[in-house]
């Protein structure tokens, strides 16, 4: 049903008062970022760049870069994870198809896999929303460690304190 008198403002009937105690958006213009302090190391070959890491909820969004071919982890999530693949391509030993760039994938929860970047691919950047806890395993399924959104924070302060952007640099991706 039309209005009688339409609105001064299109936006009005969309716009709820902004709630006192909300966070801003976060709004990254350079996702891949060309400072390297940014990237957090994993390892030598392994980094990441967090996007979002809500506490309240209990997942993380990040790029995660990977600088070498061969496996990368064996590792299982109690909750769904989405990844878009941006650069590269990568695939699980468990699964006969392969992430490239521009694929979507959407990992089931429970299932055990093995990330594997391919000889040939010199960068792999993937942007994935992990849902909760990631679980290392070992080829029998035994967890040999975890990774969590308070891990992740950690990871962050340290990193970016040790690199000169100060342990309070992550706070502006932490909801």
């Amino acid at each position: 049903m039309p209005l009688e008198t339409p609105d001064a403002d299109e936006r009005t009937p969309y716009q709820l008062p902004f709630p006192q105690d909300a966070l801003p958006e976060i709004v990254i213009p350079d996702a891949i970022p060309e400072d390297e302090r940014i990237w957090v190391p994993q390892t030598e070959t392994v980094s990441f760049r967090p996007l979002c890491l809500n506490r309240s909820q209990g997942y993380w969004m990040n790029l995660l870069r990977v600088r070498q071919s061969g496996v990368l982890s064996r590792h299982r999530h109690p909750q769904p994870v989405h990844g878009f693949v941006l650069k590269g391509r990568w695939h699980y030993l468990e699964h006969d198809w392969t992430a490239e760039a521009g694929s979507y994938v959407m990992e089931s929860p429970g299932e055990t896999h093995t990330l594997v970047v391919p000889d040939d691919v010199d960068e792999m950047i993937t942007m994935f929303q992990v849902n909760g806890v990631m679980l290392y395993v070992d080829p029998w399924g035994k967890t040999m460690g975890y990774e969590d959104v308070f891990t992740k924070i950690e990871m962050c302060r340290k990193h970016y304190a040790s690199v000169g952007l100060g342990a309070d640099y992550v706070d502006r991706f932490v909801r």
